[in-house]
């Protein structure tokens, strides 16, 4: 497929394949960006809820050793929600204001994504428009004094190619759009992995701090 062929179809749509060209390299780019992101957020956050997992309670000193190894990751707000909180509140409390931390990262885990969900749907209609426009040129044909059937045949021939292109771009925003979600929810579950390992190992020092009842003074 030469160059000049592939400039003739795009005219021959009216530019739409231009526009599906556009949607094409949005998409790849989202599903790089977002596919680097989460699963460096997956990798290096199962490392940092092994090393919670590994220690018996977790102290100022250890949320703060912690939260310096998340770096950027989710499960630093996690952390530092701990650490302002440690001591201070109750277990259940802690729990509240942890999932308060995951409701406020949950829209930055899933961002662009629904780029994604637009370009699946976006694409295949875009190209059903371009073939409808390409076979208003095909039909012309008839209409002009001496045509030929090939022209008419080779003229819907080509204004199929951009719903051909439409369709291929909408099933890989599809795919990376499910293979995505599906990184977006492994991010989510270790977020509430890490929220139950903050729990349990901050709610036994919690309770050794607190200051005992009369009735326990007395006995």
């Amino acid at each position: 497929m030469s160059y000049a062929y592939i400039i003739h179809l795009a005219d021959y749509s009216d530019g739409v394949l231009y526009i599906l060209a556009a949607l094409l390299l949005i998409a790849l780019a989202v599903m790089i960006d977002r596919s680097w992101s989460l699963r460096s957020a997956i990798v290096r956050g199962s490392s940092i809820i092994h090393a919670t997992a590994e220690r018996e309670t977790l102290g100022q000193k250890d949320l703060a050793d912690l939260h310096l190894r998340a770096g950027s990751l989710p499960e630093a707000a996690l952390l530092a929600t701990a650490q302002r909180h440690l001591h201070a509140v109750s277990s259940e409390a802690m729990a509240s204001r942890l999932d308060e931390s995951i409701m406020l990262i949950a829209p930055t885990i899933d961002r662009r994504l629904w780029v994604l969900d637009t370009v699946v749907t976006l694409a295949p209609l875009l190209g059903l428009f371009g073939t409808i426009i390409g076979m208003f040129h095909a039909f012309s044909v008839l209409a002009q004094p001496g045509h030929a059937p090939a022209d008419v045949t080779s003229g819907v021939a080509d204004a199929l190619v951009a719903t051909a292109f439409g369709i291929f771009i909408a099933m890989l925003g599809l795919t990376g759009y499910n293979a995505l979600t599906n990184q977006v929810r492994l991010v989510m579950h270790q977020l509430d992995s890490m929220k139950t390992l903050i729990v349990n190992r901050t709610d036994a020092p919690a309770a050794a701090a607190a200051p005992r009842s009369p009735a326990m003074a007395r006995v």
